[in-house]
């Protein structure tokens, strides 16, 4: 068998019917739109219209609330921590801040404040400054010698 020789087997590629190319087609004129009416038309979107009875959408209950004013936390974990440490991105031996923890590159941006969570194993000693923590983070670190202060008192663990 040679590349020229190459093709698919019969009937596994069937060419599209062209549509609105004259008569002879057999999808000529109207090209299978049928005639007049806004489906007919170009550029319709008519999903979810249900011809005048109220939407699916619509007759559902809403649920929830979203607070405009909530607080949005970057979270740490301390097994992330514990490495940027080893690695030498954070000293351990100063008080570990929220400023120091942008510096690092471990947190992109603070948001409304930095808030510790206990995911991950930490040994160094820390001096963590920082807006909130996990009750289980707090206790990890304080089993390691370190200390955490935060802005708001530790609220209940995730």
């Amino acid at each position: 068998m040679k590349l020229h020789e190459l093709r698919d087997n019969d009937g596994a590629a069937k060419k599209a019917k062209r549509i609105g190319r004259g008569p002879g087609s057999g999808k000529g004129k109207t090209a299978g739109r049928g005639i007049k009416g806004q489906k007919s038309r170009s550029g319709v979107a008519i999903n979810g219209y249900e011809g005048g009875q109220m939407p699916l959408y619509q007759r559902l209950p809403k649920r929830g609330f979203n607070k405009p004013n909530r607080k949005q936390y970057a979270v740490v974990n301390l097994g992330l921590i514990q490495k940027f440490v080893d690695d030498g991105k954070l000293d351990a031996k100063q008080p570990i801040t929220e400023d120091a923890l942008v510096a690092s590159g471990l947190v992109r941006r603070k948001l409304d404040g930095v808030r510790v969570l206990a995911k991950g194993e930490v040994s160094a000693k820390l001096s963590l400054d920082v807006t909130g923590a996990s009750k289980s983070a707090v206790a990890a670190v304080e089993k390691a010698g370190g200390t955490i202060k935060t802005a708001a008192p530790a609220e209940a663990s995730e």
